[in-house]
């Protein structure tokens, strides 16, 4: 007959690595989209915290004598794959950043469209960003990235082994929030100086000829010159997406030294 009985400690210490493989798959990019059924990813959590818990030698068993004190470790294992995942998935947010500013420019900022991954009103461009960049880093492996990382978590920082440094985390946020501008504007600069450009040349026209309506001209040849310039720059979207690709591999190893 097979012998399916296993002792309760290694049951113990396979949810807490499930713990912290379900809270990153579900804050993190790519598999945390809506569209994926929760279902999905909850067989996903858990088929990769099997691989990670069999092929992750030798197990570390953290000590604990209540159930309080497992229940501190579960939320230290919560924190540790939040952290992870948000990290990455914020910075996936700076192209709706530099995509808010381009509608702004070219006079689309009234027309949101609802997007299903944060359930808020987001701007056309910026969706339009986000969707080919997700797509350049899906089509590159960036998920597979995502999971070996998670992988080398377990050997930097063990079960329950978690230490919150606050002032490197903040340090790390305030890199970020630096980086996150800086970025974006990188991203929307080839429309923001055009549209610049094209309003120094209708504030000329406006003072050269006062009859005309510089108002309502300015609406259209704005649109049209941000939609030409978006159109012209497309082959931005490789290098929008390294940098991205850059950001992520950064800050998720700011974060991971930050609680070692």
């Amino acid at each position: 007959m097979v012998d399916l009985s296993f002792p309760v400690q290694e049951l113990e210490y396979f949810l807490l690595v499930f713990v912290r493989v379900a809270t990153f798959i579900f804050s993190a990019p790519f598999f945390s989209t809506r569209n994926v059924p929760k279902r999905v990813r909850i067989g996903l959590s858990v088929f990769v915290a099997y691989l990670m818990y069999a092929f992750y030698q030798p197990h570390v068993y953290p000590e604990y004598n209540t159930v309080l004190g497992y229940g501190v470790i579960v939320m230290k294992e919560v924190a540790v794959g939040l952290l992870l995942g948000a990290g990455s998935q914020l910075c996936t947010s700076i192209v709706l950043f530099a995509g808010r500013i381009v509608d702004m420019e070219v006079g689309l900022s009234m027309a949101n469209i609802f997007d299903p991954n944060t359930n808020q009103q987001t701007s056309i461009t910026g969706s339009f960003f986000q969707f080919g960049v997700l797509l350049i880093l899906y089509s590159t492996g960036l998920h597979r990235y995502l999971l070996k990382a998670l992988m080398e978590t377990f050997t930097l920082i063990p079960i329950a082994g978690a230490k919150f440094n606050l002032d490197s985390l903040l340090e790390t946020m305030v890199t970020f929030l630096a980086d996150y501008i800086v970025i974006g504007f990188r991203i929307c600069l080839p429309v923001f100086a055009s549209i610049t450009l094209m309003n120094i040349i209708l504030g000329l026209l406006a003072k050269l000829a006062p009859q005309m309506n510089m108002f309502s001209v300015g609406i259209q040849l704005k649109l049209l010159a941000g939609l030409s310039v978006l159109f012209l720059t497309i082959g931005m979207l490789p290098s929008i997406s390294n940098f991205i690709s850059n950001q992520i591999q950064a800050i998720m190893v700011a974060v991971v030294e930050g609680m070692m």
